[in-house]
């Protein structure tokens, strides 16, 4: 079931013009933002590297089978298998588990508002939007706040009383060495965990609440129809980490493991599943330092250039007064935008390498200088090296 309505408003010329005046403050709060931030994005990728780099020369590899004192203090990797005494429960349905984490999902089939606008610009400078606004019943794992719909009546969520946990054992044992929250956070290796209609029983008698209750699909279904969804049914999912081999490069503390700090800055505590080498879990932090540090750069590009369009926006509202000289210059100051957000964003990093890195990036720039200068002198001795045409006079002969 869904049903919409549409909504049109509309802003003057001078509206428009004060709005855009708010978003030059933005945009320059914003390029101002995204400079610290890129500077600081390189600062961080540079200690982790080194910190990383620290670590992989520092680490030893130990035995689980034994707690060597002699590594108390050392960053070790250690491998093994995962074992506790701790089960996993559910007391909400009464399921119960044997792993290291249980994670109950739990959606609510609801109504949900989504809205569209067009917006025209008018002879004068005006703009005209015009909104849709649509209802549907979806199913969504938070509460979604009927209040703040544009049209509430007809559309009102009832609370959502059950939510999603986690259950996780609150200790380990990885073989000699003991394991505790921070490294069991670092656990991955979460899969599908399905219940079977024999558990339905079980549900029921730990189940407090009212209403009919099922499973269906591995999940457990409250409501009475479960091929016909009513506002207010719940679909509830698990997922299980089991235990198994994991792989751990960590400060060694006695029979436990801590984050091992760096004299470069990061604290290391890497927690990897199956037996994994130390220096491929090295490895794949220097990969994800790397990746983390594109996508920051990237992310900070983008919002230096809609901070610059922020800035340059009064110039396509001014020219709105004849829409077709607006939206031309709503191009022309997109791609100056664009520009600027390069070459702001491009003398940040490089003022930052020159910061963090200077012996490599003097390095850098000394190589280029030189590369430049040898194609400069070998394009001008091929010049000079090239025959010069003498006028042929057997013709005039």
């Amino acid at each position: 079931m869904s049903d919409s309505f549409r909504e049109v408003t509309s802003v003057s010329w001078f509206g428009r013009i004060k709005r855009a005046v708010g978003g030059v403050i933005f945009g320059l709060l914003l390029v101002v933002l995204m400079v610290i931030g890129l500077f600081w994005n390189e600062g961080r990728a540079v200690q982790t590297a080194r910190s990383l780099a620290e670590g992989a020369g520092a680490v030893v590899s130990a035995s689980a089978d034994s707690v060597d004192a002699a590594n108390d203090g050392k960053l070790v990797h250690v491998s093994g298998p995962v074992t506790t005494d701790s089960g996993l429960a559910d007391p909400d349905f009464g399921i119960a588990a044997q792993g290291l984490r249980l994670s109950r999902s739990a959606e609510m089939y609801q109504w949900k508002e989504e809205s569209k606008s067009e917006t025209t610009k008018k002879l004068g400078g005006g703009e005209e939007t015009v909104t849709t606004y649509s209802y549907s019943k979806v199913w969504d794992d938070s509460q979604i706040d009927s209040s703040d719909f544009k049209k509430p009546d007809g559309h009102q969520n009832p609370p959502m009383a059950i939510h999603g946990r986690t259950f996780q054992i609150p200790q380990g044992k990885l073989v000699a060495f003991d394991l505790h929250t921070p490294v069991l956070d670092r656990i991955e290796g979460d899969k599908a965990y399905a219940l079977s209609p024999d558990q339905s029983a079980a549900i029921k008698a730990a189940y407090t609440g009212t209403g009919p209750l099922s499973v269906v699909d591995g999940r457990i279904y409250l409501g009475a129809d479960t091929t016909t969804p009513a506002l207010g049914d719940y679909r509830i999912g698990y997922e299980l980490a089991p235990l198994g081999v994991i792989s751990i490069v960590a400060r060694q503390a006695g029979s436990r493991f801590e984050p091992y700090q760096t004299q470069a800055g990061d604290a290391l505590l890497m927690v990897d599943t199956g037996t994994v080498p130390a220096d491929k879990m090295f490895a794949e932090a220097v990969s994800a330092n790397t990746l983390i540090t594109w996508l920051l750069r990237a992310a900070g590009l983008l919002l230096l250039t809609i901070g610059f369009a922020l800035f340059l926006s009064p110039i396509g509202v001014i020219l709105d007064v004849i829409p077709f000289l607006g939206g031309m210059a709503r191009m022309g100051t997109g791609i100056i935008a664009f520009f600027l957000a390069i070459l702001v964003g491009t003398t940040t990093i490089a003022i930052a390498w020159f910061w963090y890195r200077p012996v490599l990036a003097v390095g850098i720039l000394a190589a280029g200088i030189i590369a430049a200068a040898a194609v400069y002198y070998l394009g001008r001795s091929r010049k000079a090296a090239a025959p010069v045409a003498v006028p042929s006079t057997e013709a005039a002969s």
